[in-house]
């Protein structure tokens, strides 16, 4: 049987997971885990992705003096990228897609080239203000000399295994959420780039999952379905014919269903759903949602951690709240145990650009509740985040089963916010669907059913998603 590494990186953090197949199910073992964060630099919040590059190789190495390993691959978060040149130096930041440099860009977009309405029928992504479409019309106003250098656009998986084999490797499911793509070709969509300015000679061929990418240390180097969202969903345990939702649950939320062809009709860019590419050609049709970022955000501000290095969230938040206890450390099983002893019933609108990227969570939840600072409860800021996820679920399930024609009956809840019990019921009753809990790791277990398959260890995803293991 193989033995496959997954590096699965968020925005948080990373982790290297080993894989390996023992009596019909995958046998996860953790060998390393490390924190993701920015920094600050030349005006705007990026990835430190030089760090990111070290801990990559620390993983690996960690990994491989636990055994041998038959594959590595990797997978992370959407839509960031950095450019090369032609020498293969790095000649843009990894700006991250919280920063506020997109400001604005979607309507420039559309009052100089093309509208959304046209701009949706070829790509099918849904608008948010961080798209890479909106990265790249920001970069090429502020720094169009990184441009003109750029000879590679790389996506941040795509530069991470380059950092590893040496090669450049564009993949369809990554590339999917830069609203580049012809959503029906799986395929750049050159006359939009050429209608964007953009220098296409940068977008490569793009690879599917499980094409080989090289080796590292001697270990060969597989490309997973490199969105973590591809990955997480090929790790859910759906069974074909099943009328069922996957919820990933994280940092964000993205709820939606598998498809064999997107939907790129008007009525779906209304609802502003989405159409991301996924393994062998399938389609991920969801609704990214907010997701536990408030609630990651508040919890740091309590426990007095900076997301971006030099920034005042901590301070502010502590004037926020009634109840913060000096020198206390606050940890998620806290926080939600305090909002199901909450009797709040308040909600928000959850997917407002408002929490996107704020300077103090804690401040901006309370003043989007209305309850002046230094009266906030923990527990009823926590619980009107709840109660909002599980309104803004409710709406996205609506929308599925208006959309897609289907009436679904089960919500497979996935990823590390499926071990909020309290939230899982919350949504359970506001949707009315049957909820199932797990793979916490469902989106190392996707990366691996990629390197699995790769490797003949399974015929296809159906037989493969038999292996997923039961948390």
């Amino acid at each position: 049987m193989g033995r496959y590494l997954a590096i699965d990186i968020g925005a948080s953090s990373g982790r290297h997971i080993i894989g390996t197949v023992r009596d019909g199910r995958f046998v996860l073992e953790e060998a390393y885990r490390f924190a993701n964060s920015q920094i600050s630099k030349d005006g705007h919040d990026c990835w430190d992705i030089d760090r990111l590059v070290e801990s990559v190789e620390a993983g690996i190495d960690a990994a491989l003096a636990k055994g041998p390993l038959d594959s590595i691959a990797i997978d992370t978060w959407g839509v960031d990228f950095v450019l090369l040149d032609l020498q293969g130096n790095r000649c843009s930041d990894a700006v991250a897609y919280r920063d506020a440099r997109t400001a604005g860009m979607d309507r420039e977009i559309e009052e100089k080239v093309i509208s959304f309405a046209d701009l949706y029928s070829r790509c099918g992504i849904q608008k948010a203000p961080f798209n890479t479409i909106y990265q790249l019309w920001a970069l090429k106003k502020e720094r169009p000399d990184q441009l003109e250098r750029a000879a590679h656009f790389l996506t941040v998986p795509e530069y991470l295994v380059y950092r590893l084999t040496g090669n450049i490797i564009h993949e369809y499911t990554h590339s999917s959420t830069t609203s580049l793509l012809d959503a029906e070709k799986k395929d750049w969509d050159r006359e939009l780039i050429s209608m964007l300015g953009l220098p296409a000679g940068i977008f490569g061929k793009l690879e599917m999952p499980g094409a080989a990418a090289g080796e590292y240390k001697g270990v060969k180097v597989v490309l997973a379905a490199m969105h973590d969202t591809g990955s997480a969903f090929l790790g859910a345990p759906v069974k074909d014919g099943e009328k069922a939702l996957t919820l990933s649950s994280g940092t964000w939320s993205l709820l939606g269903v598998e498809r064999p062809a997107p939907i790129l009709t008007p009525a779906s860019m209304e609802a502003n759903f989405t159409n991301e590419g996924g393994a062998w050609g399938r389609y991920r049709y969801l609704k990214n949602i907010m997701g536990l970022w408030p609630v990651q955000c508040i919890r740091r501000e309590l426990n007095g951690v900076e997301y971006v290095e030099g920034g005042s969230s901590a301070v502010e938040a502590a004037a926020v709240f009634a109840d913060r206890g000096p020198g206390r450390e606050y940890s998620f099983g806290d926080l939600a145990a305090m909002a199901g002893a909450s009797g709040c019933t308040a909600a928000v609108d959850i997917d407002d650009a408002r929490f996107l990227n704020p300077r103090c969570m804690a401040a901006e939840v309370a003043s989007a509740m209305g309850v002046p600072k230094g009266n906030l409860h923990i527990g009823d800021a926590v619980r009107c985040v709840y109660n909002s996820l599980a309104a803004s679920y409710a709406k996205a399930v609506e929308g599925l089963s208006r959309l897609t024609g289907t009436r679904y009956d089960t919500l497979h809840i996935i990823g590390g916010g499926c071990r909020d019990t309290f939230l899982n019921s919350l949504a359970g009753q506001a949707t009315g669907l049957k909820v199932v809990a797990g793979p916490v790791e469902a989106t190392a277990t996707g990366n691996l059913i990629v390197q699995s398959i790769a490797a003949g260890e399974f015929s296809g995803l159906a037989e493969a998603r038999e292996a997923i293991p039961l948390d």
